[in-house]
């Protein structure tokens, strides 16, 4: 009989332990195993649990104890985690993580780890929730050229903009119901700045094009500067406001992942996913585009994607070589973002519609209703982003706004 570990008992370590008992018997028929609970491990003490002799203060139980094969790592943050999940695999015992920042900053370090002491690191939970997209990428579509991929990745800020979109709250009355129904952390900050975003988006760009892209090499922008006004012009052009990630191969090879406000037309699925749903699009050559829609955080639904990888990491007794990509020294492979070629939307003050067409030629004119007088928004011509901030630079007036459209 081989042991599972869980590390941490917050939500979603309460979680995985709650699923994985509740289905253990189908869990076990299923997947040919026969796997039970053998630890976990908190620095609180939970009496009164049916499974309260279960917890340990001390890695070492697990780390010693041979017959523990599997560990879930639902922690959060990457000390301690990071040093116990390392321990874990060197001693031959896979890993599965729920925890995106572990993955974005330490995943090809973990991943050589583990392809060293013949097990494996598994993530799916890091990236889509319940969402499967890990696995999807690195079997289900390993035979095409993956080119690009862009999506909703953070359920608090799809929120936040769905309440401003619908109902025309602000974004601090929006931000604050969101943390009134526990969407939003007090602190909100890795969510509406686009961290938590942008973690996600390292780990998929890192297993799509194979080098490990890490945080503070990705532009990161958030929602905080959004405005009602934004809104408006969003809708009356035909589309919805979102926060993506996405990445994508540019033409010189090199790859541009991003995270930042978009505008995304109505043509597109992504401008339909509201509230706390996530939905990412996958681009390739043998099967043009694929959405992955459904929930993307959550006790249950992030214990689902874990155990998930519990199973897989219990069936396979050698390391799983299709999930896994080398380290990278430095950034030369990742684009300059100001040099890519992408339209705008800008909102402008005390501008006139004769200097528009100078600066840009063939402006597209939106409108908005209660739009003042001496205020402009267009959608600019597809140029090199570094030259829409020179126009805007040599413009009269004042920029309210300056949002991409997305267009992968």
């Amino acid at each position: 009989m081989a042991k599972l570990a869980v590390l941490g008992h917050g939500v979603v370590g309460s979680g995985t332990v709650e699923l994985f008992l509740k289905n253990k018997d189908k869990i076990n028929k299923r997947g040919g195993l026969d796997l039970e609970l053998g630890y976990v491990l908190d620095i609180r003490d939970f009496p009164g649990l049916p499974y309260s002799d279960k917890f340990t203060k001390d890695i070492n139980d697990i780390l010693n104890d041979d017959d523990v094969t599997v560990v879930a790592e639902v922690m959060g943050g990457v000390h301690p985690a990071y040093d116990f999940v390392l321990a874990c695999l060197g001693r031959g015992k896979s890993v599965c993580t729920s925890n995106k920042e572990l993955v974005a900053k330490k995943g090809a370090e973990l991943l050589k780890a583990a392809k060293d002491h013949n097990c494996n690191f598994m993530f799916e939970a890091s990236t889509g929730g319940a969402i499967p997209i890990i696995r999807p990428i690195h079997r289900c579509l390993a035979a095409n050229d993956i080119t690009a991929c862009a999506g909703i990745l953070n359920g608090t800020t799809n929120f936040i903009l769905t309440k401003m979109i619908t109902e025309k709250m602000s974004f601090e009355d929006a931000l604050a119901m969101a943390q009134e129904l526990g969407y939003a952390e007090k602190n909100p900050a890795a969510d509406v700045e686009g961290d938590d975003a942008c973690r996600k988006i390292c780990i998929l760009s890192s297993l799509i094009f194979g080098k490990h892209v890490y945080p503070d090499w990705v532009h990161c922008e958030g929602i905080t500067k959004l405005t009602l006004e934004d809104v408006a012009y969003a809708e009356s052009w035909g589309g919805a406001v979102k926060l993506i990630g996405s990445v994508k191969r540019t033409e010189d090879g090199k790859i541009l992942p991003m995270v930042a406000p978009r505008f995304v037309c109505s043509g597109c699925q992504l401008s339909h996913i509201d509230d706390v749903f996530n939905g990412i699009m996958v681009y390739g050559d043998g099967f043009d585009e694929v959405m992955f829609y459904g929930r993307g955080a959550g006790k249950l639904p992030t214990a689902s994607a874990v155990l998930g990888d519990v199973i897989d990491c219990a069936k396979h007794k050698t390391t799983i070589l299709s999930q896994m990509w080398e380290d990278s020294t430095d950034n030369s492979f990742i684009a300059d973002y100001k040099e890519d070629s992408v339209s705008m939307y800008i909102r402008v003050q005390g501008a006139d519609k004769t200097e528009i067409e100078n600066l840009f030629g063939d402006a597209e004119y939106i409108t908005r209703e209660g739009q003042p007088a001496d205020e402009l928004a267009f959608i600019t011509p597809t140029l090199k982003e570094k030259d829409i901030d020179e126009k805007l630079a040599s413009m009269s007036g004042s920029v309210l706004g300056k949002i991409r459209v997305l267009d992968m």
